[in-house]
């Protein structure tokens, strides 16, 4: 078994993040989707506007969680996963699980009662990792958006 680490993203491992997030864009068939810039994410990451989980191994990060507070009218405090990724050659060896650990245990450490997350439709492999980890797949509400 490889050994990876996991540790809280910092502002040194933003390029690497940016870079994981282009190759999640490609493997979710929009490759040309990515218009944020690496200056966005560094100045959304210095106002404390999301945070970052990293997995690591041999000083090179192979996967990632990037986060952010919000709030549920229902509920109260929540946490919204924005993106999760594992490179392709490291799923399967457990990293992506302890990725999802850490978010788990950063939004309850942070006083959230809930978290939220997209997966796409035909992402079966995704819907069966959360479901093996508790989560409830919703397929009643449908997204809604605006580009400003």
């Amino acid at each position: 078994m490889t050994q990876y680490s996991i540790r809280t993203g910092t502002t040194a491992d933003l390029p690497k993040i940016f870079q994981l997030i282009v190759e999640l864009a490609v493997f979710e068939n929009e490759p040309n989707a990515v218009t944020a810039t690496l200056g966005d994410y560094v100045s959304a990451f210095e106002d404390s506007r999301f945070f970052t989980i990293v997995a690591e191994l041999d000083e090179n990060i192979i996967g990632m969680v990037l986060y952010y507070n919000t709030f549920s009218t229902w509920k109260g405090k929540m946490m919204y996963l924005e993106d999760f990724y594992v490179q392709d050659t490291h799923r399967g060896q457990g990293v992506g699980r302890a990725l999802f650990q850490a978010f788990l245990n950063d939004a309850k450490a942070r006083g959230c009662v809930l978290t939220k997350w997209q997966v796409l439709d035909w992402n079966v492999g995704a819907q069966k990792f959360y479901q093996r980890e508790g989560a409830t797949i919703e397929k009643e509400w449908w997204n809604g958006k605006i580009y400003l």
